[in-house]
């Protein structure tokens, strides 16, 4: 395994980091917990969850995920391990599990809750899943303002929120997620100029089919030394390439959930067919060129990777002792410029 820093603090990280949002949902408990092992008999000391996890969000199974993490974690090395978390915010997609954003209240809930599921006393990294603002998401290329969004700046007010808390040492750092690049420069001015909690990292969706991180964020990430968390990085598994060649069975994510329709447009079909030529040419299975891609982007601190069954795990784990030479990312690159963001 291949280790990095979060940004700005002494704790080590895998490379890889174990994505759980199909615990309690796609996976058993007991899956859940044999991914778990495997993972970290295999290098990975990083876990990602979220309170509204698994994924499709229902209020029916909201934080069970970090439920059957806590259920794992109370006979672990509490201390060998980086638990990374999340608020889930507002919206309409979140609105089960409360609608009062990221205030104070809500955060000290939230963690509290947390804390509890994954039976633990502090969360090593907590993150704030969305933006309270209208901006563009998922699926959404462009920006496109809205006069009348009722928000309102609360960026200080947030920090000082999570100052508190992690001052009773229930965290230990922040992140953001799903965040663009004013918002992040928001959090980082008003943690410079007031002495706040600076978050250490950004967690976003990056893949082959969706480079916009690249854009703006990219220079952010490099020159405010805030590291991305990559999550989606198999594009739900459409970079694996088994919906493509009709492999997929029939509890694969998007058979279970064909509304999860991101990176199934008929122009990241066509770019998933060109990079599954490419890796065939060079004897790499689309998935491994596809992480190993993201995994040697000078702006990710780790890849948060995601699996249904042990055979998937073992090869995206494994993805991190494979090199792309240049000259797959130079073709890579031709691919990009002909197909650019089919996945926004």
């Amino acid at each position: 395994m291949i280790y990095t820093t979060l940004p700005n603090t002494d704790i080590k990280v895998s490379k890889i980091c174990l994505g759980t949002m199909t615990f309690g949902n796609q996976n058993t408990e007991a899956e859940g917990h044999a991914q778990l092992d495997y993972a970290v008999d295999n290098g990975v000391n990083f876990i990602d969850t979220a309170e509204l996890y698994p994924v499709p969000a229902t209020a029916e199974t909201s934080g069970r995920t970090s439920v059957i993490i806590g259920n794992w974690l109370k006979n672990k090395k509490r201390e060998d391990l980086v638990i990374a978390s999340k608020i889930a915010g507002t919206g309409d997609y979140t609105a089960h599990i409360r609608t009062t954003g990221f205030s104070k209240s809500a955060i000290n809930e939230a963690v509290n809750l947390e804390l509890k599921r994954l039976q633990t006393d502090y969360i090593d990294l907590y993150q704030l899943h969305w933006p309270e603002r209208e901006t563009n998401t998922f699926g959404v290329r462009d920006y496109k303002h809205n006069p009348n969004d009722p928000w309102e700046d609360n960026f200080k007010e947030i920090l000082e929120s999570l100052e508190q808390v992690k001052k009773e040492g229930k965290i230990r750092e922040i992140g953001i997620s799903n965040e663009k690049a004013w918002g992040t420069m928001r959090y980082l001015e008003e943690s410079k100029n007031n002495n706040l909690p600076r978050p250490v990292t950004i967690q976003n969706a990056y893949s082959l089919l969706n480079r916009v991180f690249e854009g703006d964020m990219a220079e952010v990430s490099h020159r405010e030394n805030i590291g991305l968390l990559v999550y989606s990085p198999m594009a739900f598994g459409v970079l694996s390439g088994k919906y493509i060649q009709g492999t997929a069975n029939d509890k694969a994510r998007l058979n279970l959930f064909p509304r999860f329709a991101r990176y199934s447009s008929e122009q990241s079909t066509l770019a998933t067919k060109k990079y599954l030529q490419l890796a065939e040419q060079n004897n790499l299975t689309l998935a491994q060129m596809s992480l190993a891609f993201v995994n040697q982007r000078s702006f990710v601190t780790s890849n948060i990777i995601g699996a249904t069954n042990l055979k998937q795990l073992k090869e995206n784990i494994g993805s991190v002792n494979t090199n792309l030479s240049q000259s797959i990312l130079d073709e890579i690159d031709n691919i990009h410029a002909i197909i650019p963001n089919p996945a926004p």
